[in-house]
């Protein structure tokens, strides 16, 4: 568990902070910032350098947790606000087409787990690889330098 520690608390930052209604808007950016958190958090609890590829897989790890994350809670919040909103794009626009106005309502309508498979399908991907490039982005900045060998 103590491997994994970093990427867990570096997913729940992503997830967090990319939930939030207003603060959502920078999700790329706590994505990133939740690789570099990862690597940071990895430093820390380590005297050795830390090895790229474990960067990698926990920023890797740490992006797919977000993205998990943002999909229940974005697709939660989506179903609850899905009314309002398709009522919203009825009276602003007459123009869509009546089978794009049908998949809407059939999206918003219903339990909501399609719209979250949707969104995870996305998400997951998305937030893995950006994370995953914010912890070699972190790596750059917080890896202990090796000490030079002595010589004999």
């Amino acid at each position: 568990m103590k491997k994994y520690q970093p990427a867990l608390l570096g997913g729940l930052f992503i997830g967090v902070l990319s939930s939030l209604p207003v603060v959502n808007y920078c999700c790329c950016l706590w994505v990133i910032a939740g690789g570099v958190l990862v690597v940071y958090l990895q430093q820390q609890a380590t005297p050795t350098p830390v090895a790229t590829g474990d960067a990698a897989i926990s920023g890797l790890i740490a992006g797919a947790i977000g993205g998990v994350i943002v999909s229940i809670v974005s697709g939660l919040l989506m179903r609850a606000g899905g009314p309002i909103a398709l009522e919203e794009i009825r009276n602003q626009s007459a123009q869509i087409p009546p089978e794009v106005m049908s998949f809407l309502e059939n999206l918003f309508s219903g339990s909501g787990i399609t719209l979250i498979l949707m969104m995870l399908l996305v998400c997951v991907p998305i937030y893995g690889i950006l994370s995953m490039l914010g912890s070699l982005l972190g790596l750059a900045f917080f890896r202990k330098k090796t000490p030079p060998q002595p010589q004999v």
